[in-house]
């Protein structure tokens, strides 16, 4: 998803003023340090490449005690009150089953760029996720291009950045999955550039 960065008013809120405000929205809220950030949708090669994700993801982690989420589901950044809705999201946490509106300790995260959030993406939206323990994976998808850049966690708890590219064979070592990275793009039809 894509967020506006103007706050949508100046009111503070309390996660459970924005849970309750939030539900009579039309639009998702994005909830950081107490204020809401409308969201906006994407295009239609965000939208695929997201569903793509997910088509793959979901079946490849049947019966494993894995959740696979979509765009719906709130990630809570760990310790913290602040709310964000990434592309998609897992957690294998046991932990993560006594909320209905959030989960806290996802080991993936997938935002799929755009030019508008690109830089928050890979920044201060990265400096948020990765106080997670449990977060291994923290995939950025372009959607101009056939282009993933993985954020991984090693085992010594450092984070490296893995690209692929077209041709590349992605690792998503949080949730042991190998794939090409063609199947994440089928059907993605990038513009020209002239």
């Amino acid at each position: 998803m894509l967020v506006i960065a103007v706050r949508d008013n100046d009111r503070y809120f309390t996660p459970e003023e924005y849970f309750t405000w939030e539900e009579q929205q039309l639009e998702k809220h994005e909830l950081i340090d107490g204020r809401v950030y409308a969201m906006t949708g994407g295009t239609r090669n965000h939208s695929d490449i997201a569903g793509n994700f997910l088509a793959i993801v979901k079946p490849h982690l049947r019966g494993s005690g894995c959740r696979t989420y979509n765009s719906d589901c709130r990630v809570n950044i760990f310790n913290t009150s602040n709310y964000l809705y990434p592309d998609l999201s897992v957690t294998c946490d046991p932990k993560d089953n006594s909320s209905v509106q959030y989960i806290t300790y996802p080991c993936l995260i997938v935002e799929v760029l755009s030019d508008s959030t690109e830089a928050y993406d890979r920044g201060k939206k990265f400096e948020k996720y990765r106080r997670n323990p449990n977060l291994v994976d923290y995939v950025l998808v372009s959607s101009d291009e056939m282009a993933i850049d993985i954020y991984h966690k090693n085992d010594a708890g450092e984070w490296v950045i893995l690209s692929y590219r077209e041709g590349d064979i992605v690792e998503l070592q949080s949730i042991n999955l190998s794939l090409p990275i063609e199947q994440l793009y089928e059907e993605i039809v990038f513009e020209r550039q002239p």
